[in-house]
């Protein structure tokens, strides 16, 4: 016979109502009184219906996550976490990918759905302040990435792209490498990252030459390749490190500078920014800037569980870390 609430309730010597605010995660509950309770449920093999407890909230017991390619390795890791993480909170997830379009992504905010969704969380390239603010307010929303910043009136949850940039060019300072470029896609995407890559030069007293920081008008690999192969080519001598605002063009300017002669790392260190699972597959390993994708998936969707009409935004930090690997340390 399956286990029953009262079943775990009489095995932890609990009542009831504290079974169930330890299964929904309330957070008055006392942590060994809590650490009883999960033992009888493991003990027991007691499983939550998730459908009549949805049905019991007002839940429909589904939300959706939204972003601009699921093809990108960070995407698909990040929505690989939070298929893990929603179950805890008796979610499933629906994906939607939106390209980046702005249309797609208000059509999202605005348009009925075959089910109604408990929330939206969102990684918004096109989304404008003025969306946000005239969305449903009882749809709850989280947004992501740095596309999304304070004057869109909705909860946040992101990691601190300046602080990592600043880490990721410290790191090549470090290493005694002062002709530090940066590539990046463009005005207005990873902004934030090469700030903190300015950051760090400045930190150090050396000048932020431009010149070095080369717009790849693109996030593809291809995209940086082409560009520092061409600014190469021009009779520009070689910079002594790169850092570049995502792996993928970091891996572009690998083959860029393999291509014409030069080593990695021994002439040319590279950092790239994301740790998608492609970067323990080239050769040199790339070192990179590794948020924190379960800690993002957490947040975001303790956010939305939190998230009440007219509440104030919040704006919540995971954390990254620097992974150390053979593009700026060498094949050992």
């Amino acid at each position: 016979m399956r286990p029953r609430l009262t079943d775990v309730a009489e095995a932890a010597g609990v009542s009831m109502k504290t079974v169930s605010n330890v299964v929904n995660g309330a957070e008055h509950v006392r942590e060994e009184t809590r650490q009883r309770v999960l033992a009888a449920i493991d003990k027991l093999g007691y499983r939550p219906n998730i459908a009549a407890r949805n049905l019991a909230q007002g839940r429909s017991g589904v939300i959706a996550l939204a972003v601009p390619q699921l093809d990108r390795p960070y995407f698909a890791s990040l929505a690989a976490r939070m298929l893990d993480e929603a179950e805890a909170f008796g979610w499933i997830v629906q994906f939607h990918q939106t390209g980046g379009r702005r249309e797609a992504e208000l059509a999202l905010l605005n348009e009925r759905h075959p089910a109604r969704l408990d929330g939206i969380v969102m990684s918004p390239l096109g989304l404008t302040p003025e969306d946000v603010e005239g969305r449903d307010p009882t749809l709850p929303l989280v947004l992501l990435g740095e596309k999304a910043g304070a004057e869109h009136h909705a909860d946040h949850v992101g990691i601190d792209n300046r602080d990592a940039g600043r880490v990721a060019t410290e790191h090549l300072l470090s290493l005694g490498r002062r002709q530090v470029m940066a590539l990046a896609p463009g005005p207005g995407m990873e902004d934030e990252r090469i700030n903190g890559y300015r950051d760090a030069l400045a930190a150090a007293g050396l000048p932020v030459d431009e010149d070095v920081v080369l717009p790849t008008g693109g996030l593809r690999g291809q995209d940086a390749e082409r560009t520092l192969g061409e600014w190469l080519d021009s009779g520009h001598p070689a910079p002594d490190a790169i850092f570049a605002a995502t792996d993928w063009l970091a891996m572009g300017a690998i083959r860029a500078l393999v291509l014409r002669g030069l080593k990695v790392p021994q002439d040319v260190a590279v950092v790239g920014f994301d740790d998608i699972p492609y970067d323990l597959a080239t050769l040199p390993t790339l070192t990179t800037v590794a948020p924190d994708r379960v800690a993002i998936a957490r947040l975001a969707l303790q956010a939305l569980r939190d998230q009440r009409p007219g509440g104030e935004p919040v704006r919540l930090q995971a954390p990254f870390s620097l992974v150390v690997r053979e593009s700026t340390t060498g094949i050992s």
